[in-house]
């Protein structure tokens, strides 16, 4: 009895944060007077594709597509995995492996730099952002999400690096391996684990991020999908139908993501719990 209420309890769970999105899903898939009829039904009566057909193939904004906002956001949410990934590895690996002055410190601001709210910084990262002639461009975008992700990034993997044995590395030295082949072949598979659970952290922050993608880019061009999502919502009208398949779009990349590294992800969640 314990075990089947114990199984019910995560059933209603589950369907209660699964909910929005069939819901989501679902009004993507209504006509407009399905949308807007007083008595809304959970499923729809007539599937269409209209609203995936009017974002796909029109323009948000003139002379710009619902696939530049997708092309953009893919780039900067990629850009962001890869450099935070390769930075925050080396930082995590010199942290463990290396003593030295105010090493202790260095953790500590890590911790307090995720303390600090996004929007306080607003400001400040702006003006550096145009001193550095980078203002209006995606590189602005990817180095703030940069800072923010490595972080979390770097004090996760340190427990990573620090679970791996100093005698493999040593007993590579011994056989010849030079340091660039040790941590290619013995410590990059061994904490590939916390890469991919940091690297979950890292896309989410990028892809979702719309404070900072409103206040750097000015150009249309260059617009993230965050932000091509506020043209749906007018001053006295919503077209909730295009908002619920541009949500749906929206949301898959982070689903297909997930679910090509979900088992590595676990298994690296745990390492890090025990071993850190």
């Amino acid at each position: 009895m314990k075990k089947i209420a114990l199984n019910g309890a995560g059933l209603l769970v589950a369907l209660f944060a699964a909910f929005p999105v069939y819901w989501m899903v679902a009004t993507s898939l209504k006509p407009n007077r399905e949308i807007f009829s007083a008595t809304p039904r959970p499923v729809p009566a007539e599937p269409t594709l209209e609203h995936y057909r009017e974002i796909l193939t029109g323009n948000l904004i003139p002379g710009v597509t619902f696939t530049d906002f997708f092309l953009n956001s893919v780039l900067v949410a990629v850009a962001t995995v890869l450099l935070s990934g390769l930075v925050a590895l080396l930082a995590a690996t010199a942290v463990a492996r290396f003593r030295f002055r105010l090493r202790t410190s260095f953790l500590i601001l890590l911790l307090v730099v995720q303390m600090i709210p996004l929007e306080a910084l607003v400001i400040p990262l702006f003006l550096m952002i145009q001193r550095l002639g980078l203002y209006n461009t995606l590189p602005s975008l990817i180095l703030t999400y940069l800072g923010f992700s490595l972080p979390f990034a770097v004090w996760m993997l340190r427990g990573f690096v620090a679970a791996v044995p100093k005698e493999l590395e040593e007993a590579a030295a011994i056989d010849g391996a030079s340091r660039a082949q040790t941590f290619r072949k013995i410590l990059f598979p061994l904490v590939a684990p916390g890469l991919v659970a940091t690297s979950i952290f890292s896309f989410i922050t990028a892809w979702n991020e719309l404070i900072f993608a409103l206040t750097f880019i000015n150009d249309q061009h260059r617009y993230t999908l965050p932000v091509a999502m506020t043209f749906f919502f007018g001053r006295d009208d919503t077209a909730w139908g295009s908002v619920m398949a541009a949500s749906t779009l929206f949301t898959l990349p982070v689903i297909i993501f997930f679910l090509l590294v979900q088992r590595r992800m676990v298994s690296g969640l745990v390492a890090g719990a025990v071993k850190g």
